[in-house]
């Protein structure tokens, strides 16, 4: 049977079972088999006697657990390529993260394949992103799991340009209304070009369109549309369900 050793190893599983089982001391048995004491001390405490595995216990990565989560999601959400992702990861989420460390982290959640990510299904044709002017975005709200250190689940804001492909992210405790306004500040102020038109769904943090379960016309009320007209932005809706 062949037996795999540590290129460095001085003993066999079978010398290191003998060295476990002698009741000879430590210098004795080290001089024997030419090991130091710590050697034999080892062998000792041990009841299986083949090499350990060298493999890191943890991984090395600058990321976080709830950071990776994050990254990942963006990623089947977005369907952004590696170098669009990156950028993104190193402006909100961790400026230290590598192109090849990123890369690794999408591989082990088996997000490391862009084009198995899109949907396999043909897709009734639709105007392309590049056909509209900048300035033209699309705000979105997505749960993240909680994560174990975590007393509550937390929320990801999104916005995207549909002609440049921009994007703007922030973490939220809540997706409130005020939650909402604050993110559209922060993405007033953040983003490099003019939003002429912001496209939302019909949740209760954008609109009051969606009532008891009932719909009707948005009253232009709601204290996101004044924050959209305050900022001379057109508030648009999804429809529906």
């Amino acid at each position: 049977m062949l037996i795999a050793l540590h290129k460095n190893a001085r003993t066999t599983p079978a010398v290191r079972a003998e060295i476990a089982a002698s009741d000879e001391t430590a210098s004795a048995l080290a001089q024997r088999y030419g090991i130091t004491e710590q050697t034999v001390y080892k062998w000792k405490k041990r009841s299986v006697f083949g090499d350990r595995s060298h493999t890191a216990h943890r991984l090395q990565t600058v990321l976080t657990p709830a950071q990776e989560t994050v990254v990942v999601h963006l990623r089947r959400t977005l369907l952004l390529p590696l170098d669009d992702l990156l950028a993104v990861t190193r402006e909100f989420i961790c400026p230290h993260v590598s192109r090849s460390g990123l890369d690794r982290c999408l591989r082990r959640h088996g997000a490391g394949n862009l084009n198995a990510l899109k949907p396999q299904e043909p897709q009734p044709a639709h105007k392309v992103f590049k056909s509209y002017e900048p300035g033209y975005v699309h705000m979105d709200v997505k749960y993240l799991p909680q994560m174990q250190d975590e007393s509550s689940r937390r929320y990801l804001f999104v916005a995207i340009d549909r002609a440049t492909r921009w994007v703007f992210v922030q973490l939220k405790a809540n997706k409130t209304a005020a939650s909402a306004q604050a993110f559209l500040r922060a993405l007033h102020k953040a983003c490099p070009i003019r939003i002429n038109r912001l496209l939302t769904d019909n949740g209760k943090e954008f609109t009051d369109r969606l009532f008891a379960s009932r719909e009707r016309d948005p009253s232009g009320n709601h204290e996101f549309d004044r924050l959209c007209q305050e900022l001379g932005i057109e508030h648009r809706l999804t429809r529906p369900r």
